[in-house]
């Protein structure tokens, strides 16, 4: 995972309001939730949700898809797993640990 990228996704998850809007998105699944549906869970204003989902996205943590006028959000599953790879990958020097027993999520890698 290139570094820059790394760099993005933790500074986008380094809000409070980001980190929340990014695990909603997990706990929905690869269905997504409508934007007005995230603003009402979330207390958050249309405005201010656009600006956070516009840095999550920016930081390819999250996916827009549009379905009619509706715009549906998803976590990017395989985006989340890179990045913790990218974190544990030198954990324990190589040698097995709890690290590596993560168990696979409900994106798209098997």
């Amino acid at each position: 995972m290139d570094s820059n990228l790394v760099v993005r996704a933790l500074s986008a998850l380094a809000h409070e309001s980001r980190l929340a809007i990014f695990r909603l998105l997990v706990v929905a699944g690869p269905e997504g939730m409508a934007a007005g549906e995230i603003a009402q869970q979330l207390g958050l204003s249309p405005s201010s949700l656009s600006f956070h989902l516009k840095d999550l996205s920016h930081a390819e943590l999250v996916k827009p898809r549009q379905e009619g006028r509706f715009i549906f959000y998803t976590a990017n599953f395989d985006a989340m797993t890179d990045l913790i790879g990218f974190l544990t990958e030198n954990c324990c020097v190589g040698a097995t640990c709890a690290a590596s027993d993560l168990p696979n999520c409900c994106g798209d890698k098997p």
